[in-house]
């Protein structure tokens, strides 16, 4: 598998503090993030800043809301739970894993998924798109397995260790928005991470501060706009972005394929272009300081001059991308399939995947400086 990308990459030893974690949505597929969580906590590399959307914002909240030396159990705790239901945990000579994993498709729809989503249990239903109802599911489970699982008090006390971020949409509005625990007066709940998650029509949209979210994927499925804006500008960080969904694929043949490349292209959604923007701006940035500087010298105080070179005097930022690879048996319903056998290979996958992103840099000599990426397989993209 080859980049489209030039790669920049520091090993873990080597690599300027802080860093921080962006992950994307993807239901099911998490366990990959979860998995590469593992290897960091395994290499000791402890992240400064977790954000997330959807799925990502709850193993966001797992690894925030836990000491240092709990995170990877409670990670583990949380994907065993939902991949714990007899339809996910059929033995492997039961049938195909293509038939499994649609059994497993199947059963998530029709009774839920422990801790995590049930079926509601209304009769309205019955009147189709005319039910007076905003959801099929029900998240109650959800809400107590975070409640159970994720010490709030602990995520939003740490906040100068460990900064966290979640995204969501107003469903009034349309506008995205990320909820931090950086702001002491308005502390992080359960309620701003189902926010997060609450994809329609699907789950409800949840009430956070007076207003009504979706999930944040309904705009953009990345927070990673959001750690660039808002990361301290004087520090070098590495950007660990792990992805669910990978924009570049084959092109489908049957119908249930082109259900999955749709939803690839989709979920991918402003990845690339975030990505893109920042490695493309850096040129740009160097250029203009170049041209600041052959400015003469009674120029140099004015303050336009000041202003655009305080802007432009910032540290390097490296992003290291790694992007979740289907498997031959992966279906257009990747995202909502939770058998336990599936739940094992995206775990061991985000962790063999974030392995070698640590162990194995790429040659920095060639690239600019500011923005880079770095590649999966070897180190991440496609």
């Amino acid at each position: 598998m080859t980049s489209r990308r030039k790669t920049q990459a520091a090993s873990a030893d080597t690599q300027p503090a802080p860093c921080a974690l962006v992950f994307q949505g993807g239901g099911a597929l998490g366990a990959y993030q979860a998995g590469a969580y593992a290897a960091m906590d395994e290499a000791d590399v402890r992240p400064q800043w977790v954000a997330g959307v959807s799925i990502g914002a709850i193993n966001s909240a797992l690894i925030a809301g836990n000491a240092p030396e709990k995170r990877v159990e409670r990670l583990r705790e949380f994907w065993e739970l939902v991949s714990s239901q007899p339809a996910q945990q059929l033995p492997l000579w039961w049938g195909t894993r293509i038939l499994q994993n649609q059994f497993s498709a199947q059963a998530a729809m029709l009774s839920g998924i422990p801790g995590f989503f049930k079926p509601r249990q209304d009769f309205s239903l019955l009147l189709g798109g005319n039910a007076p109802l905003l959801s099929y599911y029900d998240t109650t489970p959800l809400k107590e397995t975070l409640e159970r699982l994720v010490d709030f008090d602990r995520l939003n006390a740490d906040r100068e260790a460990l900064r966290f971020s979640v995204g969501a949409v107003d469903v009034c509005s349309g506008e995205s928005r990320y909820f931090s625990n950086d702001d002491a007066k308005r502390p992080i709940s359960s309620a701003h991470v189902m926010a997060s998650g609450a994809l329609p029509p699907g789950f409800a949209p949840v009430m956070v501060e007076g207003r009504q979210y979706w999930d944040g994927g309904v705009v953009s499925n990345t927070p990673l706009s959001e750690v660039l804006d808002k990361r301290n500008r004087s520090e070098p960080w590495v950007i660990y972005q792990v992805d669910l969904f990978n924009s570049r694929g084959p092109m489908p043949t049957t119908l249930s394929g082109v259900m999955e490349r749709q939803k690839d292209i989709m979920y991918a959604s402003r990845t690339d272009i975030n990505t893109q923007m920042a490695t493309q701006t850096q040129p740009l940035m160097e250029a203009l300081t170049r041209l600041l500087d052959r400015l003469p010298a009674s120029l140099q105080k004015d303050a336009d001059v000041l202003l655009l070179r305080r802007r432009l005097d910032e540290a390097p930022v490296q992003i290291r991308q790694l992007i979740y690879r289907d498997k031959p048996t992966d279906l257009d319903s990747k995202d909502y399939e939770f058998s336990r056998a599936s739940m094992i290979e995206h775990w061991d996958a985000g962790h063999a995947d974030m392995r070698r992103a640590l162990k194995h840099p790429k040659d920095p000599e060639d690239m600019p400086a500011g923005v880079s990426a770095c590649e999966p397989g070897q180190t991440g993209c496609p």
